[in-house]
């Protein structure tokens, strides 16, 4: 299974195309809708609700048609998103502020859809069995991406930074290879490369994204404006995630056939499949997303991403602080320049799910 996490290649490109943007065009009232994703435990069950006639339920309920399209290298359907080509897309939230965000294109998060408990991981070959063992090491992961923002808060908390180490650039796919290479003696991955790492002889799990609980979360993010003009996407794309929810939790026969049928379409199995699930903190139900969404702790994370992106020259070259990119929480708080939102957290569709208003 190709999970989302991939290196910005794209992301000078895409600053110098979006850049030229002053904001967002006032959009108008349509009833046709283009939304992208690509392959990721978490977001399968888009392609779900696609396949099985709840996304089109939903939308017909609301007189609108959405057409879902994956897209299969994951920056790309930012890269597509940030230019114009779709009004929603499924991305993370470290993406979300370092590409369309930095970028100048306003944008949305309605649907939190989980944050990785475990599926992220840094893995030591042979005998190094903590954080402080990789100093003077050379460190093999994805650059800039939340494997990159993994390492970071695992140093910081051993209190190290990434000077005391040497990070070496290497793609997702050529990741476990990598590891398996006579030089190699520590990667940053996630499943199911880590997974396959893991395995090996020799390897010790360090640490892991359960460790930081909250802090990469991947979400369905609709551009602003045309959230702003058509509510009813909104609604659909929230009323269509919580139906297929329910039909893909539990035991039942029912439940772990909506799963299987997930595997599938991803390229595994069941078992597998749900091993994933297992480190993926699925929010099954609008109450617990809505209470992850309005609660402080999402601005605290939110703080130190937007620090990282900052320092790994991620918010744009003529960034001059953290501040550059104003992000509104759903509890009305702001972060950075207030005069510049173009990152946002919206829990009222959530809230219209919770309270059975949709």
């Amino acid at each position: 299974m190709k999970l989302r996490r991939h290196l910005h290649g794209g992301l000078v490109a895409v600053l110098a195309l979006t850049c030229a943007i002053a904001g967002p065009a006032p959009a108008a009232e349509r009833t046709s809708f283009k939304v992208a994703w690509s392959i990721y435990v978490g977001w399968m069950p888009w392609d779900y609700a696609q396949q099985t006639g709840i996304l089109k339920k939903w939308a017909d309920r609301y007189g609108i048609k959405i057409t879902l399209t994956q897209i299969n290298d994951y920056i790309e359907s930012i890269n597509q998103y940030t230019a114009g080509g779709f009004d929603a897309c499924a991305m993370t939230n470290m993406d979300l502020l370092t590409i369309p965000a930095a970028g100048g294109v306003d944008s949305t998060a309605i649907v939190m859809g989980d944050y990785s408990n475990g599926n992220d991981g840094i893995v030591l070959k042979g005998a190094g069995k903590k954080i402080s063992d990789l100093k003077g090491q050379k460190v093999n992961l994805v650059a800039f991406s939340v494997s990159h923002y993994l390492l970071a808060r695992a140093l910081d908390g051993a209190g190290m930074r990434e000077r005391d180490l040497k990070i070496v650039n290497t793609s997702d796919a050529d990741i476990v290879a990598a590891y398996g290479a006579a030089s190699t003696t520590a990667v940053v991955t996630w499943k199911p490369q880590l997974a396959t790492i893991v395995a090996m002889p020799g390897a010790q799990l360090v640490f892991d994204s359960s460790r930081i609980p909250g802090e990469i979360m991947d979400m369905m993010v609709v551009n602003t404006a045309v959230l702003r003009a058509n509510p009813k996407l909104g609604k659909a794309l929230v009323g269509a995630w919580y139906e297929t929810m329910a039909a893909m939790s539990g035991s039942t026969p029912a439940a772990q056939a909506a799963r299987t049928a997930m595997a599938r379409a991803s390229g595994t199995t069941l078992p597998l499949y749900d091993s994933q699930l297992a480190t993926t903190h699925l929010f099954s139900t609008a109450t617990d997303a809505y209470a992850f969404m309005t609660a402080d702790t999402i601005g605290a994370t939110m703080d130190k991403v937007r620090h990282f992106s900052f320092d790994h020259g991620l918010l744009g070259a003529g960034a001059r602080s953290a501040d550059v990119v104003g992000i509104e929480l759903a509890n009305g708080k702001t972060l950075g320049d207030a005069r510049n939102i173009k990152m946002r957290f919206d829990a009222s569709y959530t809230r219209l799910a919770l309270d059975g208003k949709l």
